[in-house]
């Protein structure tokens, strides 16, 4: 279970001289401001915005990759500030960077991480085999990932975010480049760390993914939650038919809505 109360973000951004001032600049941007949501275990919760909303930088955050600058953080009852490493044991992510070791075959990626994460090299093996084969990698499995397609590398990285069997699982556009029947199996794999009983936080653009996949949405627009609910709760809003016109009613705006 994910527990978030109030969590904030910003950043000191430096802009370039201009021809009417030749001195640089700089500006406080507050990426999150306020962020507070629960996400639970056996169900999926899908986080939404328009680009630049926050997503990308919440989830930074709940993966220790970035220290809020107030607020908490809860992952299955350990605080986020006083147990990073704890809670990186608890987590899969897979975030907005999806490289990999491109001289490692995807199997040896994924049993290298497997053994980052202490399993043996028996189960780190095992683990590796079972995932290669629920993501359609056998045939890909010992060649070099260097000149992998955008989807297969995407899979490779979604192999290596599950190898240690997380309770929580965090995923930053999991479909991104990925074919129709790649996008299905990985929708399947979703639903089934779902009935495994995970906690499944992911974020997407695409409506049809929310209403195939999610329990519960948060919906992020300016750094802040304009929603937080079913998506029956948006479905039921005044003048609202479908996602898409609920969420341009949330945001106020189309912005993103197709990116």
């Amino acid at each position: 279970m994910i527990r978030v109360e109030s969590i904030s973000k910003q950043f000191t951004v430096r802009e370039r001289a201009s021809l009417l001032s030749l001195r640089a600049h700089t500006r406080v941007v507050k990426a999150v401001d306020g962020v507070s949501f629960e996400a639970h275990d056996g169900q999926i919760t899908g986080i939404l915005g328009p680009n630049g909303a926050g997503k990308t930088t919440t989830l930074r955050m709940l993966s220790t990759l970035l220290t809020p600058d107030q607020g908490r953080v809860e992952i299955d009852g350990v605080d986020l500030l006083s147990g990073r490493a704890e809670i990186r044991q608890r987590l899969g992510v897979l975030g907005d960077s999806k490289g990999l070791y491109w001289r490692l075959t995807a199997r040896e990626n994924i049993v290298y991480f497997a053994r980052l994460h202490g399993l043996s090299s028996h189960d780190a093996a095992t683990r590796a085999d079972r995932l290669l084969h629920e993501l359609g990698l056998d045939a890909l499995a010992d060649r070099p990932t260097q000149g992998f397609s955008q989807g297969e590398r995407i899979k490779v990285a979604i192999g290596r975010a599950l190898v240690h069997d997380p309770q929580t699982v965090m995923l930053d556009e999991p479909t991104n480049g990925l074919d129709i029947m790649s996008t299905r199996s990985m929708r399947e794999l979703i639903l089934r760390l779902k009935t495994q009983g995970k906690c499944v936080l992911f974020s997407t653009h695409l409506m049809q993914e929310v209403a195939a996949l999610c329990d519960r949405i948060v919906i992020i627009a300016q750094g802040r939650v304009v929603f937080s609910g079913t998506t029956g709760e948006v479905l039921a809003l005044p003048g609202v038919a479908s996602l898409e016109e609920g969420f341009v009613k949330l945001i106020g705006s189309e912005e993103g809505l197709f990116a």
